[in-house]
């Protein structure tokens, strides 16, 4: 350790190696075949062709199915953001015991090792096709991650903020009322900003299932080798993505200003 801290140059020149081991070993794994990627070459032209002019007498129903997979989005960021509230605060170390932390973090775990298509499944079987199974799933899968934003803002707070209530004889309701919420809300909210835009995208992969929004005409058109119509759905989507985005990404800036 010594030689290492004298010789700051070794301790970069173990990290590179080891971080060239780590990628080999990991491109070693992915078993590349350069032979057959460039004899794929014309598959994969020849499919890109088949997607151009993209078929704009589909455009009504690629907007109907967009305002579907809106409208998807904003319920199922809303319904998995009011959920991971109270995971995130039993998650957050400088407010709960560790008995209880350790079951709210398994929770969020659980929730984000399960893949957005299988929730979509479970709820398709449970709702049937169409928009509010695919409302379920996003809420579900929101969950997962927005508690963890959460609650990493949750533990980002002062401590000394929570310490004065504490002091004072506060409530934990009203140390996370005072002296949590002003602190996190900003932040919060920019995380959810960010949820709901791709939860945008999320709902189109949720087609694939049969659950709702823009995904299930993408993929309809797709199985039915109209890729004509199926880049039109993938246009009109790639717009709402990047208003959202840039409208999310101004919201946030002002929100950082708070």
């Amino acid at each position: 350790m010594k030689f290492l801290s004298r010789y700051q140059w070794a301790k970069w020149l173990l990290i590179f190696g080891g971080l060239v081991l780590i990628y080999s070993w990991a491109l070693q794994g992915l078993k590349l075949n350069l032979e057959m990627l460039n004899e794929s070459i014309p598959y994969t032209i020849d499919f890109v062709t088949r997607l151009l002019p993209p078929d704009w007498s589909v455009t009504d129903v690629a907007v109907k199915a967009l305002i579907e997979t809106v409208q998807m989005s904003l319920w199922g960021t809303t319904i998995g953001a009011v959920l991971s509230v109270p995971i995130a605060l039993l998650s957050a170390h400088n407010l709960s015991p560790l008995g209880i932390r350790w079951l709210a973090n398994f929770l969020q775990n659980g929730v984000r090792s399960v893949p957005s298509i299988v929730l979509g499944l479970f709820f398709v079987s449970a709702t049937g096709l169409g928009a509010p199974a695919g409302t379920l799933a996003l809420g579900i899968y929101t969950i997962g991650y927005l508690a963890k934003f959460y609650q990493e803002a949750i533990e980002a707070v002062d401590p000394r903020s929570i310490e004065a209530l504490q002091v004072s004889g506060a409530s934990r309701l009203q140390i996370a009322q005072y002296g949590i919420l002003p602190q996190v809300l900003p932040l919060g909210l920019g995380y959810t900003l960010y949820m709901f835009e791709y939860n945008i995208r999320s709902a189109s992969v949720l087609g694939v299932v049969g659950a709702g929004g823009i995904g299930f005409e993408l993929v309809n058109y797709i199985r039915g080798f109209e890729y004509n119509k199926a880049t039109t759905m993938m246009l009109v989507l790639l717009a709402i993505v990047t208003v959202i985005d840039f409208v999310s990404s101004q919201l946030r800036r002002r929100l950082d200003s708070l």
